[in-house]
């Protein structure tokens, strides 16, 4: 089983779990169960998918893993977009937060060809 806490995107998405929570506190109050909830819920699924598929003991599953935490990555980028087109945070915050989640996407891409690779050499 590997040790997710040490993969470099693992401790990157953990920290923007973070960001989301801090950006996402300025948003109006009608949002609190909206969109706010739901960016949050996308932003810490990406490392607790990564925990749990690295946690199920087969290259397989977490690769299945991994590429739910992508599809959670793309989910947040467009949240974003949408939280900036909304005016709930400017375009500067939007743009530096989805560069962010562009490395932890191209990182995940690159981590899913891996254990590809991994598995199929099995």
């Amino acid at each position: 089983m590997p040790d997710i806490w040490k993969y470099d995107v693992f401790m990157l998405a953990d920290r923007l779990v973070l960001d989301v929570y801090h950006l996402t506190n300025s948003f109006p109050s009608e949002e609190k169960f909206g969109l706010a909830a739901q960016m949050r819920r996308a932003a810490y699924s990406i490392p607790m998918n990564l925990v749990e598929g690295a946690s199920r003991g087969s290259t397989k599953d977490f690769n299945r893993f991994v590429l739910m935490a992508n599809g959670s990555c793309d989910e947040v980028r467009y949240q974003l977009h949408l939280a900036c087109q909304l005016g709930y945070i400017d375009q500067r915050a939007s743009l530096e937060l989805t560069r962010e989640y562009e490395k932890v996407r191209m990182m995940l891409t690159k981590l899913s060809a891996s254990l590809r690779r991994r598995a199929s050499s099995d």
